[in-house]
């Protein structure tokens, strides 16, 4: 009897073991990173799991999910890339965990209000910077934004596509040196005096160059970005506990810190 009670404890210590040594492998939108980051940390702490991240372009991200790659859990900075996943079986219900906007992040020195910024975008002097459509959620907002620039000026949306410099977001976009934002990297190469960017980014960029100015839309081209949060078919327990955890008051909290806003309201 003593021998299999000792049996048994082993085989619960054992388990314990396995469950803590599991590790939720996440797919997440770039503009997470920083959140998800601390996310990743605040979710081991509690539970002994730990997280592997690979943040990129959520359109290219979901390609690589749908092709098979090992992934538990889908962050998207849409809600179409995991609808996607999950209309095709691949994972289960998408749920809205968090919401961002998108702002103009400009060079310094040039002068841009919410009032000016759809005539400094239209201004053939000004290279406009913007991610890639389809490929980076990212970029999708910024061409709903000319889209909306068609509505108070006839022949905006075409001019501003036209001229629009797809930099990030692409499988062969060039990447900004280890730790800097990409948006403010760009900008402050020269490649682009108006950059279209998550206010999230815009902000982080601003950080980090000092001098880089973040501008709001006004409310006639103001576009938000609503993120999609699914666990891929087949994932762990631990991946559901991952999931629950980024939708609790802890995880929104954590997300809140970081500038975007509540998935509910």
């Amino acid at each position: 009897m003593r021998a299999a009670i000792s049996v048994a404890i082993l085989a619960v210590i054992a388990m314990t073991a396995e469950a803590r040594a599991e590790t939720v492998q996440l797919y997440a939108a770039g503009s997470l990173r920083a959140a998800l980051t601390d996310m990743a940390k605040a979710f081991e702490a509690e539970s002994g799991t730990g997280v592997e991240a690979k943040y990129g372009p959520s359109g290219i991200l979901k390609d690589e999910i749908a092709a098979g790659a090992k992934a538990d859990v889908f962050a998207s900075a849409n809600m179409v890339h995991p609808q996607a996943l999950s209309a095709a079986k691949r994972s289960g219900a998408v749920l809205l965990f968090a919401r961002n906007r998108l702002c103009a992040l400009v060079r310094p020195g040039l002068k841009v209000d919410s009032a000016s910024v759809l005539d400094r975008m239209l201004d053939p002097a000004i290279k406009l910077g913007t991610s890639t459509p389809n490929a980076d959620p990212a970029g999708d907002y910024a061409f709903q934004v000319f889209a909306k620039a068609e509505q108070s000026r006839a022949g905006a949306q075409a001019v501003l596509e036209s001229k629009a410099l797809q930099l990030t977001g692409n499988a062969s976009s060039t990447a900004p040196p280890a730790g800097r934002n990409a948006y403010g990297w760009h900008i402050a190469e020269g490649r682009a005096d108006i950059f279209l960017a998550y206010c999230t980014a815009a902000r982080e960029a601003q950080k980090q160059s000092g001098d880089q100015q973040v501008v709001e839309l006004p409310e006639n081209l103001a576009v938000g970005a609503d993120y999609g949060l699914t666990v891929v078919a087949g994932a762990s327990a631990a991946a559901e506990h991952f999931a629950q955890f980024i939708l609790s008051p802890t995880g929104q909290n954590i997300l809140t810190r970081h500038g975007f806003a509540p998935g509910q309201r």
